[in-house]
C-alpha cells in the first residue's frame, strides 16, 4: 500500500515541476526586445556605397541591415517599388550593391499568433490536466486500497502462471508415522470422489502441534507439494489489526478465494495469535481478536459446507487454544511433531549436507549423536555453520572439526576469544569443570562425557558437555537425582579443594534446584507419595511455565521444602563423597585442561581408567 505522505509529497514535486516548466517557457519567449536603430534609406544608400553593409533583409517594406561590425538598423521603402528600385532611384553604386547579400523573406503574423496562443493559453492547460488527473488516479488508488483493507493477506502458492518451489514428502526427513497420518490428506485432494462416493468425510482442519523448529511449515509445504493444488498460506497475527472487524473481513475474503480455487489447502502458522481461548467479555464482548476467532469457527464450520477445503495450521501452543477449535468438525485431528530421534538426525543432516563439498571423512552420524534435543531448524544451523565455518579457513570441504565446532557455537554461542581468564579464574573453572565431568563419569545413571573444556563461550566460562548414550524419553527418579549431583559437582569441586566457592555455580544450582523441585511437584516421587503440586495454568515446551496457582497449604508448602532440602542433602554428599575419593583424577583432568583447554571423550576416558 502506498504510503499517504509519500503520495503528497509527489503531488508537491509534480507542481513544483510544472510551475519551474512554464517559469522557463516564459523567459524563454518573452525576452525583452532589443529596439533596432532606425535610419533612412538615404543614409542606407550611403553606407552601402562607402561598403559597410554586409546583408539586407526584406520583410514586405521593412528592411533589417546588418553591419561588417555587426551592428543593426532598419528602414522602410516605398510599397510599390521593389528594392532594387528604392536604392536605384537613391543613387547606390550598382558595383557597390553587388558586395551586399540580399535575403527576401516574409513575416507570418498568422504563425506567430497560433504559437503565442499554443504556448501562453493550450499549453498550460494540458498541463494542469496531466496533474489533476494523477491527482483523482491517486484517490481512485487510495479508495481501492482502503476497500481492500479487510481482503487477507494470504499468499497463493501453486496457481496456474506461478512459479512453485515444490517440496515433497521426500524432502522431510523422519516423522514416518505423521506423513502417513498427512497422506490421506493428500489422497483426499487428488481423489475426492473416491471418498465422497463412500459416504466419507475427511477432516476438515489438521494441526500441527511441536515446537519449534520441528518442521511444521515444512511438513505443510509438503503437503501441498504432493496434492498439487492450490495452497494459500496466511500468518495468523495478519488477520488481527487496530480497526475493529478487519480480522474477521480478512477470514470471509480468505475463504472467499479459497472457494475459487477448490479442492485447496490453506495454511495458518502460529494459529494460537488469534485462537486462543475466549474469557470473560470484560471489554464489553468486542474484542477484535475475538470477533475473528468467531468468523474463524463460523468458515470452518458453519451453516455453508466447505468439502473441499482443508485447513493446515501450525502452532507450539496447542494449550491455550479454544476448545471450540479443537472439537470434530473443525479440526479433527492433531498431528503431534515431536523432536527428531537419533537416526531421523541423521536423516536430516544428510538433506542439509545435499549440495555441500562435505569431506570424505565427515561422520554425520556422530554428528547426530552430540546433538539430542535439536530440532530440524537447530541441525540445519549446524550445517550452515559449518559450512561457514570452512569457507573462512578457506579449506575446500567441510571438516567433521567444523562439524562439531559448528554444534558447541550452536549450543552455547561462538568462542569469547576477546575474554581472557585471569590464572585464578581459568584454574577455577578447571575445577569446577573437572568436578562436572567426575561425577558425570562415576555417578551411575549419568550421561557420559563427550568433552571437557574451559574456553568461554557465550555467557559460560567453561562448560562440559553430556551426550546420552541413546534416545530417552521417559527418565526414572535415580536418574534425576544423578543428573542434581552432576550439577552439584562443580560446586562441591570448589568447596572442597578451594574451601570457598564462587558465582560461576549460580546456574548450577538453579538448574539442581529446579530438578528436585519437579520431583516432589510434578512427578510425584518423594515422600509425599503419588501427589501433583501446583496447577500450571499454561504449560509450553521446554519444560517452560508461566504461571502455577497454589493449590496447597502452607503446612504441605513446608513440607515440599523439606522433601527438596532432603534431595538436595543426598545428591550433594553423593558428589562430596566421589570428588573426596578421586582427588587425584580431579587433578590430572586439571592438569590436561590448564594444558590443552579441551579434553574430548576419548582422552577423559583414559584418564578415569588410571583409577587405582
Amino acid at each position: 500500500m502506498k504510503s499517504p505522505i509519500k503520495g503528497l509529497l509527489l503531488n508537491i514535486f509534480y507542481v513544483v515541476l510544472i510551475f519551474l516548466i512554464l517559469g522557463a517557457l516564459y523567459n524563454f519567449f518573452n525576452k525583452p526586445t532589443v529596439e533596432k536603430k532606425e535610419i533612412s534609406i538615404t543614409q542606407l544608400v550611403q553606407d552601402i556605397n562607402s561598403e559597410k553593409v554586409e546583408k539586407v533583409t526584406s520583410n514586405k517594406d521593412e528592411l533589417l541591415i546588418t553591419y561588417k561590425d555587426k551592428s543593426e538598423a532598419k528602414t522602410k521603402k516605398e510599397t510599390n517599388d521593389t528594392i532594387g528600385q528604392a536604392l536605384t532611384n537613391y543613387g547606390v553604386e550598382k558595383e557597390k550593391l553587388r558586395n551586399v547579400s540580399f535575403v527576401f523573406g516574409e513575416v507570418s503574423e498568422i504563425y506567430d499568433w497560433m504559437w503565442a496562443l499554443f504556448l501562453f493559453i493550450i499549453l498550460p492547460f494540458i498541463i494542469f490536466g496531466i496533474f489533476f488527473w494523477l491527482i483523482f488516479k491517486q484517490a481512485k488508488t487510495g479508495a481501492a486500497q482502503t476497500f481492500d483493507f479487510t481482503k487477507a493477506k494470504a499468499k497463493l502458492f501453486g496457481a496456474e502462471g506461478q512459479p512453485k518451489e515444490k517440496i515433497t514428502f521426500k524432502d522431510v526427513a523422519g516423522l514416518k508415522e505423521e506423513k502417513e497420518e498427512l497422506k490421506e490428506i493428500v489422497d483426499f485432494l487428488k481423489n475426492p470422489d473416491k471418498y465422497l462416493k463412500m459416504g466419507a468425510r475427511i477432516p476438515k482442519g489438521v494441526l500441527l502441534v511441536g515446537p519449534a523448529g520441528c518442521g511444521k511449515t515444512l511438513l505443510a509445504r509438503a503437503v501441498a507439494g504432493e496434492s498439487d493444488v492450490p495452497f494459500f498460506s496466511v500468518a495468523g497475527s495478519s488477520f488481527v489489526e487496530m480497526f475493529v472487524g478487519v480480522g474477521s473481513g480478512r477470514v470471509r475474503s480468505l475463504f472467499a478465494s479459497a472457494k475459487k480455487h477448490q479442492p485447496c489447502l490453506v495454511f495458518i502458522d502460529e494459529l494460537d495469535s488469534i485462537g486462543k481461548t475466549r474469557g470473560p467479555a470484560i471489554t464489553g464482548g468486542h474484542e477484535e481478536r475475538e470477533q475473528t476467532l468467531n468468523q474463524l469457527l463460523t468458515e470452518m464450520d458453519g451453516f455453508e459446507q466447505n468439502d473441499k477445503i482443508i485447513i493446515l495450521a501450525a502452532t507450539n501452543r496447542s494449550d491455550v487454544l479454544d476448545p471450540a477449535l479443537l472439537r470434530p468438525g473443525r479440526f479433527d485431528r492433531k498431528v503431534v511433531i515431536n523432536l527428531p530421534d537419533i537416526q531421523e538426525r541423521e536423516d536430516i543432516l544428510s538433506i542439509h549436507s545435499e549440495g555441500k563439498p562435505m569431506d570424505k571423512n565427515a561422520k554425520l552420524r556422530e554428528v547426530a549423536e552430540r546433538t539430542p534435543g535439536f530440532s530440524g531448524a537447530d541441525l540445519s544451523n549446524v550445517v550452515n555453520e559449518a559450512a561457514i565455518l570452512a569457507a573462512k579457513k578457506g579449506t575446500k570441504t567441510i571438516t567433521q572439526d567444523n562439524l562439531l565446532t559448528s554444534i558447541e557455537k550452536v549450543l552455547l554461542g561462538p568462542e569469547r576469544k576477546s575474554h581472557v581468564l585471569s590464572n585464578k579464574e581459568k584454574k577455577i573453572t578447571a575445577y569446577h569443570e573437572a568436578g562436572h565431568a567426575l561425577v558425570s563419569s562415576l555417578v551411575p545413571s549419568a550421561e557420559p562425557v563427550r568433552k571437557i573444556s574451559i574456553i568461554s563461550r557465550g555467557m559460560a566460562a567453561g562448560y562440559t558437555l553430556n551426550v546420552p548414550s541413546e534416545e530417552r524419553y521417559f527418565r526414572t527418579k535415580s536418574e534425576l537425582e544423578s543428573s542434581i549431583s552432576v550439577a552439584l559437582g562443580g560446586y562441591c569441586t570448589e568447596r572442597f579443594i578451594f574451601n570457598d566457592v564462587s558465582t560461576g555455580a549460580s546456574d548450577d544450582l538453579s538448574k539442581a534446584s529446579r530438578i528436585a523441585r519437579g520431583i516432589v511437584k510434578k512427578y510425584g516421587m518423594s515422600n509425599l507419595g503419588p501427589i501433583t503440586f501446583g496447577e500450571r495454568e499454561v504449560e509450553v515446551y521446554l519444560d517452560r511455565e508461566f504461571s502455577e496457582t497454589k493449590n496447597y497449604s502452607e503446612g504441605v508448602a513446608q513440607a515440599i521444602d523439606k522433601e527438596v532440602e532432603i534431595i538436595i542433602k543426598k545428591a550433594e554428599k553423593t558428589a562430596e563423597d566421589i570428588i573426596r575419593e578421586n582427588k587425584d583424577l580431579i587433578e590430572k583432568i586439571v592438569s590436561v585442561l590448564m594444558e590443552k583447554e579441551t579434553i574430548e571423550r576419548e582422552e577423559f576416558e583414559a584418564i578415569i581408567k588410571t583409577k587405582k
